[in-house]
């Protein structure tokens, strides 16, 4: 595989760095039964996007303070049970730290508690939902974290795990989007991978091996 040159790499957290699939699911499926609605109708609508995003779906505005909260609690809650993706720990230790950077659409006590449960260290640039005004698919979180690590967007790779990520990530006008995992079909990505075992930071980018 031809290498996918880069000066800056950034990371979604939940599926690509993090597997919390199965601690998302618990945290949601307790909040729906809770709050009288479906699991599995839920459980299609939360990935890859903000807590607050799920919630203003499914409540109106005066009952979305205490649903967001309920659900934010519940998650971390459940955050000590995550575990790395494969690969993650090696491949985040063979970025120089300011070449990397983590874009998730969890809150931020959400997002350091999943990290630190994996073992991973926390990025000099983390964004989180706090941190924009408008959640995936929208660029906004990927044109911030590029900022912040002093790049142009075009000079950057994501690594996504979910749709919604990918449409943010060509909407932010990176250099190449890398999938990961299965969980979710992910058209337009220009290298789909299992786990991060099959990635290596070649010193100028990212390849296979």
């Amino acid at each position: 595989m031809p290498e996918l040159a880069c000066a800056g790499v950034l990371f979604d957290c939940d599926g690509v760095l993090v597997d919390s699939d199965a601690s998302v699911n618990r945290a949601w499926t307790r909040w729906a039964r809770d709050l009288g609605l479906d699991p599995d109708t839920v459980a299609s609508i939360v990935h890859g996007r903000r807590s607050a995003d799920t919630v203003a779906e499914l409540f109106v505005e005066d009952e979305r303070p205490a649903a967001s909260a309920l659900i934010d609690r519940y998650e971390v809650e459940d955050a000590a049970a995550v575990t790395a993706i494969r690969g993650a720990e090696e491949l985040l230790a063979s970025i120089p730290a300011p070449r990397w950077a983590v874009v998730t659409s969890g809150n931020l006590k959400l997002a350091t508690a999943r990290i630190r449960a994996a073992g991973l260290p926390i990025p000099a640039v983390l964004v989180t939902a706090d941190d924009v005004s408008r959640g995936k698919p929208d660029p906004e979180g990927y044109l911030t974290a590029a900022a912040r690590l002093g790049f142009g967007p075009a000079s950057t790779i994501v690594l996504e795990d979910a749709a919604s990520g990918v449409t943010a990530a060509r909407a932010a006008g990176v250099a190449a989007v890398v999938g990961v995992g299965t969980r979710d079909e992910l058209p337009y990505v220009d290298l789909h991978v299992g786990d991060l075992t099959e990635l290596c930071w070649t010193g100028h980018g990212l390849a296979t091996g």
